[in-house]
């Protein structure tokens, strides 16, 4: 009777378990986990490059600043580059930071010079 219980309360556990042999050969992966993935781009408020270097406003719960963004450059074949941010640290402070902050780079910061033609690709938030 034991027996009869301990399988009947198992069953459950085991219905979402699914095997499936392939052997055919196949060896097409469907999904991998766990490898490294690009952060999506930040949304930044306004942006602007003036007197030599970018300036982003963006999100904040007050800790926000260029440590906690990577600058991916991409030089296109129309003679601009393209300027791409991307948050690598997480703003974990608890500060009401209603209209964000501003974070700047000198272009020669970035490895652009002056008179680069660059855009900045990131979307737009109000």
């Amino acid at each position: 009777m034991r027996a009869l219980i301990a399988a009947a309360l198992c069953a459950p556990l085991l219905s979402g378990c699914v095997i499936y042999a392939s052997d055919s050969g196949e060896s097409e992966v469907v999904a991998q986990w766990g490898g490294p993935r690009a952060a999506p781009l930040e949304a930044v408020r306004s942006a602007r490059i003036a007197d030599g270097r970018l300036t982003v406003r963006v999100e904040s719960n007050g800790c926000t600043d260029t440590t906690h963004f990577v600058v991916d450059l991409t030089p296109q074949d129309d003679g601009w580059t393209d300027i791409a941010l991307r948050r690598n640290t997480r703003d974990l402070c608890k500060a009401l930071v209603p209209d964000g902050v501003e974070v700047s780079w000198s272009l020669i910061e970035l490895g652009l010079q002056p008179d680069t033609q660059a855009r900045l690709v990131n979307p737009t938030t109000l």
